[in-house]
């Protein structure tokens, strides 16, 4: 059991580590006011209303504005991994040396058939005393 709590938690801090370095850019495509699709690891689709660029010889000085508007978020991850071990204070080490040292006592065996009281021999009865105090366990 310990074992596998171990590949599981591993597996886990691999995968943070993963997607906490991952850059990636989600591209989202507007038709108007409108989100038409949105993309993460792809070319995003558009809607085929998109007009096509102006003539420079028409001579026409009326220019229609697209309606359609693609953009683009880009999602940084972390560069460094890591971490300064400058910055801890007494009162943290303190606090991550017990914590450790709890911890692997926690999984230490104990010994089998451990008595206490081993050494020591019990008192001589003299008088009973549930006896004299007439208190019997029914």
């Amino acid at each position: 059991m310990k074992e596998v709590s171990h590949k599981i938690i591993s597996m886990f801090m691999a995968f943070v580590v993963l997607v906490s370095t991952m850059s990636f850019t989600i591209d989202m495509h507007y038709c108007g006011d409108t989100l038409m699709d949105t993309a993460v690891f792809h070319k995003v689709e558009t809607c085929g209303m998109e007009m096509q660029p102006a003539v420079s010889n028409s001579g026409c000085p009326v220019v229609k504005n697209d309606c359609c508007k693609d953009e683009q978020v880009l999602v940084k991850g972390q560069d460094e991994l890591k971490i300064s071990f400058d910055t801890v204070t007494f009162d943290q080490h303190v606090f991550i040396a017990s914590f450790f040292y709890a911890y692997i006592n926690l999984f230490e065996g104990t010994q089998d058939k451990v008595s206490s009281f081993g050494d020591y021999y019990s008192p001589l009865v003299i008088r009973q005393i549930y006896k004299l105090d007439e208190t019997y366990l029914i």
